[in-house]
């Protein structure tokens, strides 16, 4: 009964996924160009559903956790776009346009647009779409659990940034568990916020951090360097020559080129996010592949640096995930240990917490740190961050018990996903068997330092 409902819900977004795969092109044909998009990128399930590993025998799912970034969102503000379209006005007036670059404009305002209509910064209608499937999918891995959560009315403890396109992430991810078993609803509990949890790069206890970003001269000058590259010149100079005629294009100082570049390659990024309100209008046109690599390339490095493994040596870009990490055990251990009647704790969060908590965690792609001698760049590090903070991103955390055994005490297994993907713990963790995905409880209390 449930997994036909659950493939009923499945359709309820059939009008929209048609929507995104004829808007949407910018995502789809924009990724098999190999145009980057960062962390811009939009969300996709990185395993299919029928692949999963199957629980060893005598093993049931009580509870499960997760933490996800937020959707697809609009641009944060119209200050890129109205860079582009003064230079763009500018070049008009003095009949400087190239065919190519006569036809930016209006898509520019066109994205502008789609972002007022929904608030700057606020979660698309792609982005809502994200939230729901992934709800729908966590509910297909675990039917057991869901049943048992309805039929027992087990809360599901919601929590959020506070953050608009937080807490609009959590009300589609909940209304996509409703959708695909409707009992759910008595289990909701409201959303509450948690700043010190799941914003915590802009609290007070993290001033150290936010000093780090502000004015860490280590940081500032690597970022200076790599923004320095010669790359950058030549594809900002690049993309100008394709927009403007040579004339107007040669008035216009290396400074001038560079910027306009870059706030066309941050609306090109955003615009897949905007697949639904601005249908038709991507920029894959405007700026050539290799071009927008590497400016997807500049962004990352910036991501990697802040946010992500950063520095050899240092931690002041992850250690405050510390408080993520230490609730999702809290969490697994209190429901272990007979403390917590929760059936689900579903937290939502943004790029700034799940980089960090990636990199806390040793996830795939975020192992790597950068030696101050050689910096950060797609050769030398594997970081991406498409692959580890698209749009929303998310980490979950399975608990299965077993029956007691002789002494009366339950056994405890915990499976983790990563976007979906059945992912290994870090090398310390020993999984129950060689290839397994799932781990005791109490070994990863080991090496985690919590035993």
């Amino acid at each position: 009964m449930k997994r036909t409902a659950v493939l009923t819900a499945a359709t309820l977004a059939t009008a929209l996924a048609a929507t995104l795969a004829t808007a949407g092109t910018a995502g789809a044909q924009g990724a098999a160009r190999g145009d980057s998009y960062g962390t811009k990128t939009p969300y996709a399930p990185q395993q299919d559903l029928r692949r999963y590993q199957q629980a060893p025998a005598g093993y049931t799912p009580v509870f499960t956790e997760n933490v996800a970034r937020h959707g697809s969102r609009a641009m944060s503000d119209r200050e890129d776009g109205d860079a582009v379209l003064a230079l763009l006005a500018e070049a008009e007036q003095a009949g400087g346009l190239t065919g190519l670059g006569a036809q930016l404009a209006p898509r520019v305002r066109t994205l502008l647009d789609a972002g007022a209509s929904i608030g700057y910064g606020n979660l698309s209608a792609r982005g809502a779409d994200e939230q729901r499937q992934t709800a729908l999918r966590m509910e297909q891995r675990l039917p057991g659990l869901f049943d048992a959560i309805a039929a027992q009315g087990a809360p599901i403890v919601v929590e959020t940034s506070g953050v608009t396109r937080a807490t609009a992430s959590a009300d589609a991810f909940t209304a996509g568990l409703v959708a695909g078993e409707p009992a759910l609803a008595g289990s909701l509990k409201a959303p509450v916020t948690d700043k010190n949890l799941l914003y915590f790069h802009k609290q007070p206890q993290n001033a150290d951090y936010q000093a780090y970003v502000a004015h860490d001269p280590q940081l500032a000058a690597t970022l200076a360097a790599i923004d320095a590259d010669p790359r950058t010149a030549e594809a900002a100079r690049h993309t100008v020559r394709r927009l403007f005629t040579a004339a107007f294009a040669d008035t216009l100082t290396t400074e001038r080129q560079t910027a306009f570049a870059r706030s066309l390659y941050a609306l090109y990024s955003a615009a897949p996010d905007l697949a639904v309100e601005a249908r038709g209008t991507d920029l894959d046109r405007f700026l050539t592949p290799p071009d927008a690599q590497w400016f997807g390339y500049l962004d990352d490095a910036e991501e990697f640096y802040q946010k992500g493994p950063g520095f050899t040596g240092r931690t002041i870009t992850y250690k405050m995930a510390g408080v993520l990490l230490d609730d999702l055990f809290a969490q697994a251990e209190h429901k272990a240990a007979g403390t917590s009647g929760a059936g689900a704790v579903l937290r939502f969060t943004h790029a700034e917490e799940i980089e960090p908590l990636a990199a806390l965690l040793g996830l795939p792609g975020s192992t790597r740190q950068a030696d101050p001698a050689q910096p950060y760049d797609y050769a030398n590090n594997p970081w991406r961050g498409a692959d580890v903070a698209p749009m929303a991103a998310n980490l979950q955390w399975d608990l299965y018990r077993a029956a007691p055994d002789a002494k009366g005490k339950p056994a405890y297994l915990v499976r983790m996903l990563y976007n979906e993907k059945e992912t290994a713990f870090k090398d310390a963790c020993h999984p129950i068997a060689k290839g397994s995905y799932f781990y005791g409880l109490d070994e990863l209390e080991r090496c985690f330092g919590r035993a």
